[in-house]
């Protein structure tokens, strides 16, 4: 939001200061640090939420950003919500930033609750909408038992559209996507979204596909279609920036259980065709190379926020992670 950079997620830091997990990054001479965000007296509760599908919403093509997206997510009592939030920027005071939440409605198919999913905002014929597909979810209730209450499933393959106006969602069920997909990487471009990687439950699988989304926006009935690219790199939970408007990178994430991916891959964009190419590295330090997990977000204009577990040797710090940023701004990898 703005030039700001914000953390969500975070179970409170403690509750009493941060009941929504929301917290403004403060990256001066090398030191992070995490402040509460304030929110205006009219906002709803955002409870903090784990693995939650945000994008970033602006009214025209190429405008400015005016609003975050927050749907769905793991909140601390284990439960999965289906909420839909929008949050904006209030007008500062004192030179203090507040956020405004409000709950949006939504009407027709509505997305059942989930984690691990995707949203993209596209634009066709002078119109927005936004694009939700894959995700998580607890098993039906009927077919719980006290032995499996807590296992997930792949949400069915359907790709939703919202109309954000209006709060109208419909779905569509495209033959090209017969898997449940979760923490995949997304990215849109004009009326395209693309899906790359992920990991299915329902046959632990890591597909080697990029499926096009394709939008359309008449004045009647929505279109949408899907045609599916052969990629050949397979990941999950990886992160996506973006360097330019046709260009993004993809860094991060697993090649499969136990295995982190260290190699990254630019992403190239035009109206016909996508072009995935290997690109230079960073020069990983020891502790990311052999720290077994690894988390983080896009903080916009190319760069990454990284953030690994600290191990046994490093227990007398007062900080329990590593945190990196990692710059692909000037097309340099720079950690």
């Amino acid at each position: 939001i703005s030039s700001h950079v914000f953390y969500l997620g975070q179970k409170g830091w403690p509750k009493r200061s941060c009941p929504t997990g929301v917290f403004l990054l403060d990256l001066k001479n090398n030191d992070l640090k995490l402040r509460p965000a304030t929110f205006t007296n009219d906002s709803c509760y955002l409870p903090p939420l784990r693995h939650p599908a945000v994008c970033s919403f602006s009214a025209s093509q190429g405008g400015e950003i005016t609003q975050y997206l927050i749907h769905g997510g793991k909140t601390p009592n284990n439960e999965i919500s289906h909420k839909l939030y929008i949050m904006t920027m209030a007008f500062p005071v004192n030179k203090r930033f507040s956020l405004c939440c409000s709950e949006k409605d939504l009407a027709g198919d509505i997305p059942e609750a989930r984690y691990g999913h995707s949203m993209n905002v596209v634009f066709s014929r002078g119109k927005n909408a936004v694009v939700m597909f894959g995700g998580r979810s607890y098993m039906p209730l009927n077919q719980r038992t006290t032995e499996n209450w807590n296992n997930v499933i792949d949400c069915e393959p359907l790709v939703y559209l919202i109309d954000l106006q209006f709060g109208c969602s419909t779905s569509f069920n495209l033959r090209e996507l017969q898997d449940g997909l979760s923490f995949h990487v997304s990215l849109a471009r004009n009326d395209t979204v693309y899906i790359f990687g992920g990991h299915s439950l329902g046959n632990n699988f890591r597909p080697p596909n990029v499926y096009k989304i394709k939008v359309d926006l008449p004045l009647g009935s929505p279109a949408v279609s899907c045609t599916v690219i052969n990629s050949k790199i397979s990941f999950s939970s990886s992160i996506v920036t973006q360097t330019s408007p046709d260009e993004f990178v993809i860094v991060g994430g697993y090649e499969s259980d136990s295995q982190k991916r260290l190699i990254c891959n630019g992403v190239f964009l035009d109206d016909e065709t996508i072009d995935i190419q290997e690109i230079e590295t960073p020069d990983w330090t020891g502790e990311i190379k052999h720290s077994k997990t690894w988390f983080g977000a896009d903080m916009g204009k190319g760069a990454v926020l990284f953030g690994i577990p600290v191990d046994n040797k490093h227990q007398s710090t007062d900080c329990s992670f590593f945190f990196y940023v990692l710059n692909f701004g000037d097309n340099d990898p720079a950690l």
